[in-house]
């Protein structure tokens, strides 16, 4: 049986203030047609549907359609919500939906209810985790504590037990969308830490046959029954070097992962991000290839240059970010603010903060979990107010 295994369309979301609306409508076309030309049993939709939870009507309309095309194929559909996406708002009409073979999974009390499929060898049970906030579903799901890893293999231990009172031989999927350890992190991903821990270990999925991931941006292999398939565009300079792709999963007749195929996504505009003197930069021939790319660029004058977006603008017309990181700068490394900020945590940051205002003495373990508390009271709010809107 073939799935195709997507995630992170974050439909609604600019890049940089560009419009990426066409960009996503495009790829939503490459999904039917991969879909058609590959003949496949399932689509995995694996979170993330839209980039926020009030999501802008021509988002709305785009997902409207991709959701009627995929009906008119008469291919099942699975999809999840993610931490970006409003779980009620998704899952708006569901029962109503899942008539026409497109199944949202959006309420975590149904996690262990799962979309069935048959073909030659039997049944496939695909089961649809969305994701799952700690501090909101801890009580619900009768976790003993307040983590991803708690409330995951609460779930998880659900799905197990439906499973082994299914027929012998029955073979599994789960969707979820979480940070599993060994995953590779993006900037434009949003902040799911609770309690200082973000990441859940890939163990947590021991029993199935297939963890179908997403809110990493990275496709990426954890193991070979667990893998991300990354978000179909670049939202972040950060994913420069990015392949974007799909993964064409075949599930074979014990289970075994018979194929895992990559599905190129179309690329709108490549990603460069250069850095060097302006005038290197506007004269050095080896950066002729990123003339139509989309460029951050990151200045080292010693002085800084007059009118230096015009000028770059001038050969990259399509410069979205311009940052000045002068040679020979005593500060800190020498990188720039959105540098230092690259890969740290809300709760670094914050910690940094206090460490900076008070004249670099650290934070204490009483400081450090009064932060975290914050952090966790904030996330827990903001997604009991999308969740309620």
């Amino acid at each position: 049986m073939k799935f195709l295994h997507t995630s992170d369309w974050h439909l609604g979301r600019a890049f940089h203030r560009v419009n990426l609306l066409g960009a996503q409508a495009v790829f939503i076309d490459h999904l039917i047609e991969t879909v058609r030309a590959h003949e496949v049993d399932a689509v995995l939709v694996a979170g993330d549907v839209y980039d926020r939870a009030v999501p802008p009507l021509p988002a709305v309309d785009l997902f409207d359609r991709a959701l009627h095309r995929l009906a008119d194929l008469g291919v099942p559909t699975v999809m999840i919500s993610g931490n970006h996406d409003s779980a009620r708002r998704l899952g708006v009409g569901a029962g109503l939906i899942d008539r026409a073979g497109i199944h949202l999974r959006t309420d975590p009390a149904g996690c262990a209810d799962p979309v069935v499929l048959t073909d030659v060898h039997g049944d496939v049970a695909l089961y649809g985790l969305p994701y799952l906030e700690p501090a909101l579903v801890k009580d619900q799901l009768g976790a003993e504590k307040v983590s991803h890893e708690a409330v995951l293999g609460v779930a998880m231990d659900r799905i197990r037990a439906d499973l082994a009172a299914r027929p012998p031989g029955t073979r599994s999927i789960v969707l979820a969308h979480a940070f599993v350890t060994g995953g590779q992190a993006s900037d434009s991903e949003r902040d799911i830490t609770v309690g200082g821990v973000e990441a859940v270990p890939a163990s947590v999925f021991a029993g199935v046959d297939y963890a179908a991931l997403g809110h990493l941006h990275g496709c990426q292999t954890i193991g070979e029954r667990v893998r991300y398939s990354g978000s179909p565009l670049a939202y972040s300079f950060s994913e420069a070097d990015h392949r974007k792709t799909m993964w064409l999963i075949e599930l074979g007749a014990r289970g075994e992962i018979a194929r895992a195929e990559r599905v190129d996504a179309p690329v709108p505009r490549a990603l460069a991000r250069l850095r060097g003197r302006l005038e290197d930069l506007l004269e050095d021939p080896a950066h002729h290839a990123h003339e139509d790319a989309w460029v951050e660029a990151t200045l080292t004058d010693p002085v800084r240059p007059d009118d230096p977006m015009a000028r770059l603008a001038a050969r990259f017309p399509h410069t979205l970010t311009l940052a000045f990181d002068p040679e020979g700068r005593q500060e800190d490394t020498g990188a720039s603010y959105a540098q230092r900020l690259r890969g740290r945590t809300d709760q670094e940051i914050a910690e940094d903060f206090v460490a900076h205002v008070r004249g670099a003495s650290p934070v204490d373990e009483a400081e450090r979990a009064v932060l975290q508390g914050a952090f966790d009271d904030v996330r827990a709010d903001d997604s009991h107010r999308e969740t309620h809107r």
